[in-house]
C-alpha cells in the first residue's frame, strides 16, 4: 500500500510539470509572433541604412583624397623641376627628386589599397603619369654612361660613379619592396644592376665584335687578330686598375667582363669559322686560339694577373670545334699538296724526254729532285701542323701518307705512259732506260724517308698499304727495264736451237753482251735494286733460252746431235753463270741451274731410267708440266710411246706442291700446241 501511495504522487508531480510546461511553450510561441510582425514594420528602415552606408564610404574616400590634394597640385612643379636637373646632367638631385616622388606615389597608393579605394587609385596615378617620362629620361644617361664606361673611368671617373650609386639606390629600393611583398608600385622592379652588366656587355661587343666584314685571307685575318689581342688587353687593364676601384666589390667587375670578352669571342671565332677560310686563315685562327689568348701576350699578360682567370673561363674553343677546324685545315693541305705534287710529277715527265742523262749524286747513282721535293713538303705541313696540336699533326701526318700512296699510282700510271711512247718509237726518250734506274733510286728514297715523317721516333714503320704502293711502283720499273732487256734477247733467242748454233755459234756470248751493257747501265742503281735486277735479268735470261729450246724447232735425230746439244746447253749454262757470278750474283740465287738439271734428262743414255730422272727433275722444279717434259722428252728424239706414257703416268701419280718461297721458272713459259692428225684422206673440194 505504501508502495502504490509513492508511485502515484510521482505521477502526479509529473503531470504537474506537463501543465507548466506547456503553459510557458505557449507564452514563448506570442512572444516570437509579436517579434516577426516587429521585423516586417523594420524593413523599410533597413534599406535606408544602406543607402548611408554607401554614402559613407564614399565620403571617406574623398576625404583621403581631399587630404593629398595639396601634395598632388605640387607634383607637376616638381617633374619640371627634376626635369631641368637631368638636362643639367645633375643627376643626383634629380634622382632624389624622383624618388621623393616616387615615395608619395607608393605611399598614397598603398594607403588607397589597404582601405580597399581602388576606385581613387586611378585618379592619383593620372596625376603621377610623367614618372614613367622622368625614369625614361634618367636611365637613358644612366645607360649612356655605362656604355661610354670604359672611356669614363679615365677621363670622368665622377660621373660613372654617380650612375653606379643611382643603380645601387635603385636596386636597394627594389629589393626592399619585394621582401614585404605586401604591395608592388607600378614600374617596380626595376632591376637597373643587372641591365647595367647588359649595357656593359653590349659596350664591348659593339666595340670589338660589330665591325666590318672580316676578310678571310690569311694577311686580313691576322690584322684582325692582333688588333682584336691589343685592344682587349688594353680595356681588361683599364677595367682592372680603374674601373674596379669605381663599382662595389660584390659586382666582380673584372671577372664579368672577362668573362664577357671570353664568350664573345668565342662566337666570334665561330662567325668567322663560317667563312671560307683558307689553310693559312684556318692556321691563323687555331694558333691564335689555342695558344696565343691563353699566352703571356693576351689573357696571361702579367698586367691581368693573377685576377683574371681565364682557366675558370673553359676553352675558347671546344674540343668539338677544335677538331672540325683542324679537319677543314687538312682538306685544304691536302688540295695544297696535291696540287704541288701534280706539278712535281709533270715536271719530271717532261724531264724523262730530254736530251741528257739525268743526274748523279756524289756516288755516280742516277737521280732526280723530286723525292726531296715530294718529302720536304710533305714534312713542312707536319712540322706546322706540329705547332698547333698533336692532333692536328697526326691528322695531317695520315693525309701525307694517304696523298704519297696516291701520288705513287699516278707515277706508276706515267711510268706506262711512258714504256708505251717508248715503244713506238725506242729512240724515245733517248735515255729511257737511264730515267726508269733514276726512278727506281727515288723510289728507294721515298721509301726510306717515309719513316722519318712519323711525329713519334719510337713509332716510325712505313704502313702497309704505303709499303706495299712503294713495292708496286719499284716492280713496275723494273718491269719496263726488264721488257726493254728482253727486246734486245728476244732476236738472239730465236736463233735457237738450230744446227748452227749446237755447231758452235757465238750466240751465247752475243746475249753475254747485252747482259753486260744492261748491267753496266744498272751500276747506277743502289745496291739493293742492283741486285734485285740483277736477280731478275738472270731469271729472264733463263726463262727466254728454256722457251727457246721448247719452241719444238729441233729434234735430235741421233746419240750424236744429242750428244752436241748436252755440250752445247754445258757451254752455254757454264757461260752464262760466270757471266752472272762475274756480276756479283752469287750461285745459289741463279735460276740456270734449270738449264743443266734440263741437260742432264738429255743426256740421259738410257731412255727406260727417265722416270727416275724425270721425278728427280719435277720435284726440285714442282712448276714444270707435264706438257714441258713431253716436249723436252720430244726434243731428245729418241723416246717411245710407250717410255713416254710411262714417265707422264709417273707424274700424274707423283703430284707436286709450290714449296714457298720458290721462284716459278717453267709456269710463264708456253708450250706450242701439237697439230691434231687430219685422219681423212686428202681429195679435192666436191
Amino acid at each position: 500500500q505504501s508502495t502504490v501511495q509513492s508511485y502515484l504522487e510521482g505521477v502526479g508531480v509529473g503531470l504537474e510539470q506537463l501543465r507548466s510546461a506547456a503553459q510557458e511553450v505557449q507564452s514563448v510561441c506570442q512572444d516570437l509572433g509579436a517579434a516577426r510582425w516587429a521585423l516586417l514594420d523594420s524593413a523599410d528602415h533597413c534599406q535606408g541604412l544602406q543607402r548611408m552606408r554607401a554614402l559613407m564610404a564614399e565620403h571617406v574616400q574623398l576625404a583621403s583624397v581631399v587630404q593629398v590634394l595639396p601634395q598632388l597640385f605640387s607634383v607637376q612643379e616638381v617633374f619640371s623641376h627634376t626635369l631641368q636637373l637631368l638636362r643639367g646632367q645633375q643627376l643626383l638631385e634629380a634622382h632624389v627628386e624622383l624618388m621623393m616622388m616616387e615615395h608619395l606615389r607608393d605611399d598614397i597608393l598603398s594607403q588607397l589599397h589597404l582601405r580597399g579605394l581602388s576606385s581613387a587609385q586611378a585618379t592619383v596615378l593620372s596625376y603621377f603619369g610623367g614618372l614613367q617620362e622622368l625614369n625614361e629620361s634618367l636611365a637613358k644617361q644612366l645607360w649612356d654612361i655605362v656604355g661610354s664606361s670604359l672611356r669614363l673611368v679615365r677621363e670622368d671617373p665622377v660621373l660613372f660613379v654617380t650612375a653606379v650609386r643611382i643603380i645601387e639606390r635603385e636596386e636597394k629600393i627594389d629589393n626592399t619592396l619585394l621582401l614585404e611583398a605586401t604591395f608592388l608600385p607600378p614600374g617596380r622592379p626595376k632591376g637597373w644592376r643587372q641591365k647595367f652588366y647588359h649595357v656593359l656587355q653590349e659596350t664591348i661587343t659593339g666595340s670589338l665584335f660589330h665591325a666590318a666584314h672580316v676578310d678571310a685571307e690569311g694577311p686580313g685575318l691576322a690584322r684582325h687578330l692582333a688588333a682584336l689581342q691589343k685592344d682587349i688587353v688594353s680595356q681588361l687593364r683599364v677595367v682592372k686598375d680603374l674601373m674596379v676601384q669605381c663599382v662595389p666589390a660584390h659586382y666582380n667587375i673584372l671577372n664579368v667582363c672577362a668573362a664577357t670578352y671570353h664568350q664573345t669571342l668565342s662566337s666570334h671565332l665561330q662567325d668567322i669559322l663560317r667563312e671560307n677560310l683558307d689553310k693559312q686563315g684556318l692556321f691563323l685562327l687555331l694558333e691564335w686560339a689555342l695558344h696565343v689568348y691563353h699566352s703571356p701576350e693576351m689573357m696571361g699578360h702579367p698586367d691581368l694577373l693573377p685576377e683574371v682567370d681565364i682557366s675558370s673561363l673553359g676553352p675558347l674553343m671546344s674540343p668539338e670545334l677544335v677538331d672540325q677546324t683542324e679537319r677543314k685545315y687538312v682538306v685544304k693541305v691536302k688540295a695544297s699538296v696535291l696540287e704541288w705534287m701534280q706539278r712535281t710529277l709533270e715536271v719530271e715527265f717532261k724531264e724523262w724526254f730530254r736530251e741528257e742523262e739525268p743526274e748523279t749524286d756524289h756516288q755516280g747513282f742516277f737521280q732526280s729532285a723530286l723525292p726531296v721535293i715530294v718529302m720536304q713538303m710533305l714534312n713542312e705541313n707536319i712540322q706546322v701542323a706540329s705547332l698547333i696540336t698533336d692532333s692536328l699533326q697526326q691528322k695531317v701526318y695520315n693525309m701525307a701518307l694517304e696523298e704519297l700512296e696516291a701520288f705513287l699510282g699516278r707515277l706508276r700510271d706515267a711510268l706506262v705512259h711512258c714504256g708505251k711512247e717508248h715503244q713506238k718509237d725506242r729512240a724515245l726518250p733517248k735515255y729511257y732506260t737511264s730515267y726508269l734506274l733514276a726512278m727506281l733510286n727515288n723510289n728507294l728514297a721515298l721509301s726510306s724517308s717515309v719513316s722519318s715523317l712519323h711525329p713519334d721516333a719510337a713509332r716510325r714503320q712505313v704502313p702497309a698499304s704505303l709499303q706495299a704502293a712503294l713495292d708496286r711502283t719499284q716492280k713496275k720499273a723494273c718491269q719496263l727495264l726488264l721488257e726493254e732487256l728482253l727486246l734486245d734477247l728476244q732476236p738472239l733467242c730465236l736463233q735457237l736451237p738450230s744446227h748452227k748454233w749446237l755447231s758452235g755459234s757465238q750466240l751465247v756470248s752475243s746475249m753475254c753482251e747485252v747482259i753486260d751493257r744492261y748491267t753496266k747501265d744498272f751500276s747506277h742503281v743502289r745496291k739493293p735494286i742492283f741486285t734485285v735486277l740483277l736477280m731478275e735479268s738472270e731469271l729472264l735470261v733463263t726463262s727466254q733460252y728454256l722457251r727457246a729450246l721448247m719452241q719444238k724447232k729441233m729434234v735430235c735425230k741421233s746419240e750424236e746431235e744429242r750428244g752436241q746439244l748436252c755440250h752445247r746447253l754445258l757451254q752455254d749454262a757454264t757461260q752464262l753463270r760466270e757471266l752472272f757470278c762475274g756480276l756479283g750474283l752469287d750461285q745459289s740465287q741463279q735460276s740456270l741451274e734449270a738449264i743443266f738439271a734440263l741437260r742432264e734428262l738429255i743426256c740421259l743414255k738410257d731412255p727406260a731410267l727417265l722416270s727416275l730422272e724425270v721425278l728427280g727433275f719435277i720435284t726440285k722444279y714442282p712448276d714444270i708440266s707435264d706438257e714441258h717434259i713431253s716436249t723436252l722428252l720430244d726434243l731428245r728424239g729418241d723416246v717411245s710411246k710407250d717410255v713416254r706414257h710411262m714417265v707422264l703416268e709417273m707424274m700424274v701419280q707423283h703430284p707436286q706442291v709450290l714449296p714457298q718461297g720458290y721462284r716459278p721458272i717453267f709456269s710463264t713459259i708456253l708450250v706450242p700446241v701439237p697439230e691434231l692428225p687430219f685422219c681423212l684422206r686428202k681429195g679435192k673440194c666436191a
